[in-house]
């Protein structure tokens, strides 16, 4: 255990750094936040925030992973080090595609940014190959744990993938929907990381041990920086690279129907939207003041910092009863 905190506190360390070296670059290069025009008034303020700070996080990561591969390749844990390598390089893959798409928004100065069928592609990709990989590469048996019936679950191989792909997707989706108040995705994606860990932990598994806990620094530290008021916004590569890591690493621990339970405020913010858009067609009418429902109860008049402590707890709630029926 005091390996994995010594972990964090580095990670932490060198994100803080990071981000006093990154954030005033992307303020000088003027990569700043673009608010919706339809979005909470409130929120206009925020517009030029410097954006794109998930690279934060992804350089963080990077560092401390490599020395973490070379330091247990020294001590002869060469499969330790080598189950390291496709959860970080999944979470990194995921984040490139996100950082893309905001390259092309914020320093082209292209609003659409990356092609939704080009950024689509480029996710399933990098899911079908993580996923294979666990498949064909370790040989990781197709099977899945129902929390409640508290007991595995087999998957025939060809039912299997597209599920697995499925869950990396819809993650990532869902994550990046919770991304829209100052605090709000850092802070439920570090709890729910945290939970990630601690199942890890009881199971033994040591390489998503260690993935989650630089993954718990290095969010921690952004974080410093990312609270209300805001001093920058993790952007789609943030949110793409942290939607990769708690799906893959769910997978990993072939717990993704976990997700449903410690993961519940980004499913809400995904069942939101797709209600509002229904309910629009249908009838003309808006279900909520405005979707993701986070901005429902922000017209509502919570302030934003209301609202990440109530969806932060409601989130750490559901990780505590999820350790329960495990």
């Amino acid at each position: 255990m005091e390996f994995q905190t010594n972990i964090v506190l580095l990670t932490f360390a060198i994100s803080i750094v990071i981000s006093l070296i990154v954030i005033p670059i992307l303020r000088r290069l003027k990569v700043g936040q673009m608010e919706r025009e339809d979005g909470p008034e409130s929120h206009l303020k925020k517009q030029g925030t410097p954006t794109m700070g998930g690279i934060i996080m992804m350089i963080a990561i990077a560092i401390v992973s490599t020395g973490i591969y070379l330091y247990f390749t020294k001590k002869g844990e060469i499969q330790t080090a080598k189950n390291l390598v496709p959860i970080v390089l999944l979470t990194m893959g995921f984040g490139l595609v996100g950082f893309i798409d905001d390259f092309i928004k914020l320093i082209l100065k292209n609003t659409k940014g990356l092609k939704p069928s080009f950024k689509m592609l480029g996710l399933l990709f990098i899911s079908v190959a993580y996923v294979l990989y666990l498949v064909k590469g370790v040989g990781m048996p197709t099977e899945t744990y129902i929390p409640i019936l508290k007991q595995y679950v087999g998957i025939p191989v060809y039912a299997y993938i597209p599920f697995a792909v499925l869950v990396l997707l819809a993650t990532t989706n869902a994550i990046n929907l919770t991304d829209g108040i100052d605090g709000l995705s850092s802070s439920v994606c570090t709890i729910i990381i945290t939970c990630l860990a601690i199942i890890a932990t009881v199971l033994g598994i040591k390489e998503i041990v260690i993935v989650c806990s630089i993954a718990i620094g290095a969010v921690l530290g952004f974080l410093m920086f990312n609270l209300n008021p805001a001093k920058v916004f993790m952007g789609d590569t943030g949110s793409l690279f942290l939607g990769g890591l708690i799906s893959g690493v769910a997978l990993y621990l072939k717990m993704p129907l976990l997700l449903l339970i410690i993961a519940l405020v980004p499913v809400i913010e995904t069942i939101s939207v797709i209600l509002q858009v229904v309910h629009f067609k249908r009838t003309g009418n808006r279900l909520f003041k405005m979707a993701p429902i986070h901005h429902h109860f922000e017209l509502s008049g919570w302030k934003e910092n209301k609202v990440v402590v109530v969806f932060s707890v409601v989130t750490l709630i559901l990780c505590v009863i999820s350790l329960q029926i495990i």
